[in-house]
């Protein structure tokens, strides 16, 4: 089964990671956050799983840039709106593979992840 990678074409880290696809011959689709806008039920359902903090980058310049009333308690509906309005907010990448999900790349994680 293909997996789906979430990401930005010019982040360096989702670069690493889809290179590494490549070189281990996974079967991947890449979905651009930039371009292709996230339902509310798929963020919900990583938020659900995953919770806000794995979800959200909190150390990159998207979540800096916020207002601080932005910035409060990540409820889910809250954490849905925020995605909705800014996913560059989303750790990179998050890949989605027979109803798992993972978030940013570490060749280990990848490795047992992929079976590679």
């Amino acid at each position: 089964m293909s997996a789906v990678v979430f990401g930005i074409k010019n982040c360096d880290t989702v670069k690493k990671a889809l290179k590494w696809l490549k070189e281990h011959k996974v079967d991947f689709q890449f979905e651009d956050l930039k371009t292709t806008p996230l339902a509310a039920s798929t963020i919900e359902h990583w938020v659900k799983n995953l919770g806000a903090d794995t979800v959200i980058n909190k150390r990159g310049t998207t979540w800096r840039k916020l207002p601080d009333d932005d910035k409060g308690e990540l409820t889910l509906p809250r954490t849905v709106h925020l995605i909705q309005a800014h996913p560059t907010l989303i750790k990179r990448p998050l890949v989605v593979r027979e109803g798992k999900i993972i978030v940013g790349f570490d060749e280990a994680t990848w490795q047992e992840f992929f079976g590679v």
